[in-house]
């Protein structure tokens, strides 16, 4: 999963179409609804940490979570007196204490590329939620990978730097391959170039809701919207049977 090294320092410029602030808004309407309007919140995958610094704007303690120490520098480059950022893998993350509510936002949960990855991280966020506590991520869908990315390639420009993006999706694993190379320009003529690989799985909500049972967690929302999968889950109390 070590991924966003090199596109670290160039992440946001190709992002700016990204509605982090709507994103905002509908994080904040399901948080409310489920009586979390303060306290401890978990970002999982929270990259350059705009949506960290988002929630924590609205009033939440925030630690952000994320595997790329590059991606949490330029996190850190907007320091918050409320944030804790942590450079540890989704998959084993621990905190300091349990949370009332995990998210991750922009696909990071894509990259759990096997059934297995995705138990480790339920399993994890179960551990560190408090009883009742809630996990909202949202994921890419097959058909977007099918229909959309499917093999073709695409390329895009800002400013000194461009970046061609090949994508090849296998249909009986379910997995999107990017391979992606970065040219910055140097001089007239001259360009320096890096490649990253990232590969994402796409899941049925089936699979989510077996997992999330499995892990103790139990399924409340479902919603797709365009070329996302939008999850809810809650971590089920545990019930004290008297002897």
């Amino acid at each position: 999963m070590a991924t966003y090294e090199s596109f670290a320092e160039v992440y946001d410029l190709f992002m700016d179409n990204v509605p982090y602030d709507v994103w905002k808004t509908h994080l904040l309407d399901i948080l409310g609804q489920y009586h979390i309007t303060d306290g401890l919140v978990a970002e999982l995958g929270c990259g350059t940490g705009k949506m960290t610094r988002r929630l924590a704007e609205a009033g939440y303690d925030m630690i952000g979570i994320d595997n790329s120490y590059d991606m949490l520098s330029i996190a850190m480059e907007h320091p918050a007196e409320d944030i804790l950022y942590l450079c540890q893998d989704m998959r084993a993350f621990e905190l300091y204490g349990t949370v009332a509510a995990v998210i991750s936002v922009c696909d990071s949960m894509n990259y759990l590329t096997s059934r297995s990855d995705m138990e480790l991280t339920i399993k994890a966020v179960h551990s560190q939620l408090r009883d009742g506590g809630i996990f909202i991520f949202d994921m890419k869908t097959a058909s977007f990978y099918k229909d959309e990315l499917g093999n073709n390639v695409f390329a895009d420009r800002a400013g000194r730097v461009s970046y061609v993006w090949q994508n090849h999706y296998d249909e009986k694993t379910h997995i999107n391959t990017y391979d992606i190379t970065f040219y910055r320009r140097i001089f007239a003529n001259i360009c320096l170039s890096c490649r990253e690989k990232h590969r994402q799985r796409a899941y049925s909500v089936k699979q989510i809701k077996d997992i999330a049972a499995k892990c103790g967690m139990e399924l409340l929302e479902h919603t797709v919207r365009g070329e996302r999968a939008y999850y809810i889950l809650k971590k089920q109390a545990i019930v004290k049977r008297s002897v």
